[in-house]
């Protein structure tokens, strides 16, 4: 990535931020580091003072470059490892894509590149990760811009902020300079890896797996002033997270042919069915993930997905109006969920959000928690989901966040 990107060093300084940000004296302490109270939370980030870089390496599916990592997000952490979400219902922004083409162009390119979603939806990936974690970063709230500030505003300067710091951290190339470099046979240490990141970044990252496979990391700063125009200063992580083997780490390599193999059609293994929470029958309401069983989850269109990864967060809403207190009404960053007149489930902008029920253990619609598709979808297959009967049935519960 050295040759992709001009780097600084750990302490990034303010760059191309919005030109309607307020401004900051150089002389305020580093944030988690006040010994009193400061009132001026536009120019001290609290109580998320922690600011992680966050990154991906995806080989299943594989997303980005196959010389590079990519980002997966910017989050606030209460320096203790604990953090807020969805901090801002009324600026749970769509359309980032739009935004940042008309605010941030050149930030809006590097992200069409290097900040991908896994099931190819980076657009909602985006929605995800500015309305979880950027609505949480005090200095981004609307007060902190003068006037002349447009809605959204904040919103450029949260990934533009974002690109800019993940451009001073090339995991791939630091990796690759000590021999750490992709590979279906080779394994490392996590000494070793952890090692080579602390010699660049001047601290030690978090370092994530899944299944022993090297696959994210989490880049630690404080931050002197506002995340638009402040000081960014490379930092020891606080809290959990890296859970990864000390050795016999794998470091896959993106885009590679699996081997050809002859294989049969195998009956399905049984597995340690999943716990479902229960709770009282009624209309459900917040931020949680909808939940397939037998299993997978539902994303934001409103389809059933079975690869591995992240569920679309759904917000539930109890309707309104009198002998409506058993059903709600669910949503996502695409937009209101409704069964159509086909009967097939889609959450969209635009649509008219249907009423959805909740029996103590499934979802239910029209007082039945059987579901449907016509088939159960495979590899990167997502199903379209029906409330009249099809080959397969399915039932799905939630989640809360």
């Amino acid at each position: 990535m050295l040759s992709k990107f001009a780097l600084v060093g750990a302490v990034l300084a303010a760059g191309s931020a919005s030109a309607t940000s307020v401004s900051c004296p150089s002389n305020l302490p580093l944030s988690c580091s006040n010994t009193t109270v400061i009132d001026d939370l536009c120019c001290f980030i609290a109580p998320g003072g922690a600011i992680l870089l966050t990154q991906f390496w995806d080989t299943n599916p594989s997303t980005g470059p196959s010389d590079s990592w990519t980002v997966h997000g910017l989050w606030p952490d209460n320096c203790d490892g604990t953090y807020e979400q969805y901090c801002d219902e009324g600026r749970q922004y769509t359309n980032i894509t739009g935004i940042l083409r008309e605010r941030a162009p050149c930030t809006l390119r590097t992200m069409q590149t290097y900040w991908k979603d896994y099931q190819g939806d980076d657009e909602s990936f985006w929605e995800h990760e500015w309305g979880k974690h950027g609505t949480c970063i005090s200095t981004l709230n609307p007060e902190c811009y003068r006037a002349g500030y447009r809605a959204t505003d904040e919103v450029a300067d949260y990934f533009t902020r974002a690109v800019s710091l993940f451009k001073t951290l090339p995991t791939y190339d630091w990796l690759a300079a000590a021999g750490i470099v992709p590979s279906a046979t080779k394994t490392y240490t996590l000494a070793a890896i952890q090692a080579v990141l602390t010699a660049h970044h001047g601290h030690n990252a978090v370092i994530r797996c899944s299944g022993g496979e090297l696959n994210e990391l989490w880049y630690h700063y404080r931050v002197r002033g506002s995340v638009q125009t402040g000081t960014f200063v490379a930092v020891d992580p606080v809290g959990s997270g890296a859970n990864c083997p000390a050795t016999g780490i794998k470091y896959l390599p993106k885009y590679a042919k699996p081997p050809t193999t002859t294989t049969t059609t195998a009956k399905p293994t049984t597995s340690t069915p999943t716990t479902i929470p229960t709770g009282a029958p009624g209309a459900l309401t917040g931020k949680g993930y909808v939940k397939v069983q037998p299993d997978g989850f539902m994303i934001s269109t409103g389809n059933w997905y079975r690869a591995a990864g992240t569920p679309a967060t759904y917000t539930a809403t109890p309707d309104a109006g009198a002998g409506s207190s058993a059903t709600f009404t669910l949503k996502t960053s695409k937009g209101p969920c409704q069964v159509l007149a086909d009967a097939s489930l889609s959450c969209a902008a635009g649509l008219v959000p249907s009423s959805f029920g909740y029996d103590g253990t499934h979802l239910t619609y029209g007082g039945a928690a059987t579901f449907y598709v016509d088939a159960a979808p495979a590899g990167q297959d997502k199903g379209v989901v029906f409330t009249t009967q099809k080959a397969v049935s399915l039932q799905m519960w939630w989640q809360a966040l």
